[in-house]
């Protein structure tokens, strides 16, 4: 964890369980995709595609600006939209609400342009979102959940105690947040068609 003020970082070493949290795949991942290599980035991008299930939502999120910049839109569009359904999920599982604020962040950092691409065609945004939904039900996390622990106030406070709900709760966290997904989009597409 860094924090800083401008022109300054200051590296906050991670104690107790949060040390535990292995970012490593993810933090490579984010750092080969932002290359300014565009061949460095075009084969982290293959490699992220070959399991996105080992991919946390950051990466997913870096991904879709890839496949954006090589002029792939729809792609993009979908690996942005996994990317937030699973970050909303890990926000909802972890037991430090200020590590929501992770998701803020990614959706300002990489949502811009996806939204512009996307929300030029309700039928293709609405296809698309329904494809990552059904995507992310049927498809593994198999990376550490618990990475927005880490943008959480708890963390920098070094506070002790679960950093995520019991387990036995996740399968209905994770149906609640895809459904919850899903009912903003039809909110989003009635809007959009009202303003015609």
């Amino acid at each position: 964890m860094s924090e800083g003020m401008p022109g300054r970082t200051v590296v906050v070493e991670p104690i107790g369980e949060y040390a535990t949290i292995d970012t490593a795949l993810a933090r490579d991942a984010v750092a080969g995709l932002l290359d300014a290599d565009p061949e460095v980035r075009r084969r982290v991008a293959e490699l992220v595609q070959l399991e996105p299930e080992r991919a946390a939502p950051p990466v997913l999120y870096a991904l879709s600006e890839v496949l954006l910049d090589r002029g792939r839109p729809a792609d993009a569009a979908f690996w942005f939209t996994a990317g937030q359904v699973r970050a909303r999920f890990d926000a909802r599982r972890c037991t430090d609400p200020t590590a929501a604020a992770a998701v803020d962040a990614l959706n300002e950092r990489f949502g811009g342009p996806v939204h512009r691409v996307a929300c030029t065609d309700p039928e293709r945004l609405r296809r698309t979102v329904i494809r990552a939904v059904a995507w992310d039900r049927r498809t593994p996390h198999d990376y550490d959940h618990r990475w927005i622990a880490l943008h959480g106030m708890r963390a920098h406070l070094g506070a002790d105690g679960p950093l995520s709900v019991p387990a036995k709760d996740w399968d209905a966290l994770a149906a609640r947040t895809r459904a919850e997904y899903l009912t903003a989009l039809r909110t989003a597409l009635r809007t959009a068609v009202h303003r015609r």
